[in-house]
């Protein structure tokens, strides 16, 4: 039997790669490579460092390797890929490629938000109730916190990545994107994609808004007790840090999902871009900000680069 033309895998899709910006394909593959082999040595380092050293088993040593894993998934769904259309003018992904990369970067982005927040709230009872520290966020905990935070990505992707992938693509398969955006998919079809993008737009603005809410707390009532305590002004710059990079995560996220759904005045590659930054960006700085100004994270990298050195 001959598949259906309009069968959303039975045929590929075409990436664009970033509109109107084909002049500077090689220079923006530049960017993005270099990015991700930051990302991958940055993250790879914390893992082989967390994995070795047996001394790093606190609960912040295991949501810091959570985060690590995520973020190799993340950047790895997106860039080879984008690297291939911009370097190698290979634009055309299978269906079944596309709706596999579509669901791994919106589900690690809703497991990044989960992470984030966890890591919130470890800082939150460190500082805040040091002594109960370990009762709060044992090991067994933990693992709950992370089976948590997989198990709501999936139970918000798996709905729309079904809603996606059963609408009819009978017109232009051309995604005028870098990788497969589910917005940018689900506009290609031939009926209506307004639920799915509805169910898009609440869902992750249901996701967001109760991790920034919760963030925002734990944050502040850090900032609350280090204020009173002053005499923990390394905490607060800590603190400052990561309230940074989880600007830089979460404000071109947010805006990325509203432009899309919305419209807005932003042009089309602005929007590409964007997008692009949002999944790119946080996978770099993560390890940086987060891993390698964490003291024992550090000084257990430095040694073992250390002891490699001695032994050669």
């Amino acid at each position: 039997m001959a598949p259906d033309p309009s069968n959303s895998s039975s045929s590929s899709f075409t990436l664009v790669g970033v509109p109107l910006l084909e002049a500077f394909s090689s220079g923006l593959g530049t960017l993005f490579c270099s990015a991700y082999t930051i990302a991958l040595l940055g993250n790879g380092a914390v893992l082989l460092v967390i994995g070795l050293d047996k001394s790093l088993r606190e609960p912040v040593h295991c949501l810091l390797a959570m985060l690590a894993v995520v973020d190799v998934v993340m950047v790895t769904s997106v860039v080879p890929k984008m690297l291939s259309v911009l370097w190698l003018n290979s634009t055309e992904i299978g269906g079944t490629a596309c709706f596999v990369q579509m669901f791994l970067v919106h589900s690690t982005t809703s497991e990044e938000s989960g992470v984030l927040l966890a890591m919130a709230v470890d800082r939150y009872v460190a500082i805040c109730h040091p002594l109960r520290y370990r009762a709060i966020l044992s090991h067994q905990t933990i693992v709950r916190i992370g089976l948590a935070i997989v198990l709501r990505s999936q139970l918000f992707m798996l709905p729309l990545t079904w809603m996606v992938t059963n609408l009819p693509y009978c017109h232009s398969r051309v995604i005028p994107h870098s990788y497969c955006e589910h917005m940018a998919v689900a506009k290609l079809a031939c009926a209506d994609p307004r639920p799915c993008e509805l169910y898009s737009v609440v869902g992750s603005s249901l996701i967001v808004g109760m991790d920034v809410a919760l963030i925002a707390a734990s944050y502040g009532m850090v900032l609350n007790t280090v204020l009173e305590k002053r005499s923990c002004w390394k905490a607060l710059s800590t603190c400052g840090c990561h309230i940074c990079v989880l600007l830089l995560y979460y404000i071109p996220g947010i805006t990325s999902i509203y432009v899309q759904h919305f419209g807005s005045t932003m042009s089309v590659p602005a929007q590409v871009l964007l997008g692009d930054l949002y999944l790119t960006l946080p996978t770099m700085l993560n390890p940086i900000i987060y891993s390698m100004r964490t003291k024992q994270i550090r000084g257990a990298l430095l040694k073992m680069l250390f002891s490699r050195k001695v032994r050669a």
